[in-house]
């Protein structure tokens, strides 16, 4: 990852966008550093596990560049528009800390589709 802003990796960004990707930067590396909040087989921590692997090959590009790919987008769109009744069930029956890692990923998604798209 490189270690230069978004401004400065592709041209100047609108001030909200840029409060956004910052706002993402943040939360991103607060998420990643936090370990996965379970263990074992369970087909409900698999679930949260495969949505935050892919959500996070998503948030990786879009910091790299400070804006949202638009192949991505349509992936995202199309997520967003499926739903996460699994992640919340998920999070429900789990507890925490499990649903404080899916809150934290519903809101680095929320975050993802307010960026601008390249």
């Amino acid at each position: 990852m490189s270690s230069r802003g978004p401004r400065e990796s592709r041209g100047p960004l609108k001030s909200g966008a840029a409060e956004r990707v910052l706002r993402l930067r943040r939360l991103w590396e607060e998420h990643v550093h936090r370990p996965f909040p379970g263990t074992g087989n369970d087909p409900r921590l698999q679930e949260v596990a495969l949505y935050s692997s892919w959500l996070g090959s998503i948030v990786e590009v879009a910091l790299g560049q400070g804006v949202l790919d638009p192949n991505h987008a349509e992936m995202l769109k199309t997520r967003r528009a499926e739903g996460n009744q699994v992640l919340f069930r998920a999070g429900g029956e789990l507890g925490e800390p499990v649903r404080s890692y899916v809150a934290r990923l519903i809101t680095i998604e929320d975050l993802l589709a307010q960026l601008p798209i390249r």
